[in-house]
Parts: C-alpha cells; sequence; structure tokens
C-alpha cells in the first residue's frame, strides 16, 4: 500500500493564491492537473493561480503555461 491509499488518504481541497494557499478541506496530497500524480501537501511548491491548478514540478506548470496558451509552444 501505497502512502495516497487506506483509511483518511483523500485529496484536499485548495485555493491557490499568489506565493500561498489556502486549504478549504483538508486531506493529503492534491493531483497535479497535467501528470495525474499525488502531491503531498508538504511537497506542493507549483500552481497557478488563474487556472487554479496544481502541478507535480516546474515541467509540468510549464506544459500547462504552453496547453493554456500562456507560453508559446516549441516548433
Amino acid at each position: 500500500m501505497n502512502r495516497f491509499e487506506g483509511p483518511g488518504a483523500h485529496p484536499a481541497k485548495i485555493r491557490y493564491l499568489d506565493g500561498d494557499f489556502q486549504i478549504l478541506l483538508p486531506g493529503n496530497h492534491v493531483t497535479c492537473a497535467v501528470t495525474g500524480k499525488a502531491i503531498p501537501i508538504e511537497e506542493l511548491k507549483y500552481w497557478s493561480v488563474a487556472r487554479q491548478e496544481p502541478y507535480v514540478d516546474v515541467h509540468a506548470s510549464f506544459t500547462a503555461d504552453q496547453r493554456a496558451g500562456v507560453l508559446p509552444t516549441q516548433s
């Protein structure tokens, strides 16, 4: 069993703010909007305030920005 399974293992509901976040519904993780990977709350470092989405790492954040048209795509 991994650390996101079993009793009490459920995603948190979070409001993403500039430089911080507010936990609206307690949980032990959130799910990356790009990769679908679970991100432990204590390891959450990347998110979009505008899209209210968490990302597992800078690469996922970059991909989300490209998909949203914020950054140009690579040719």
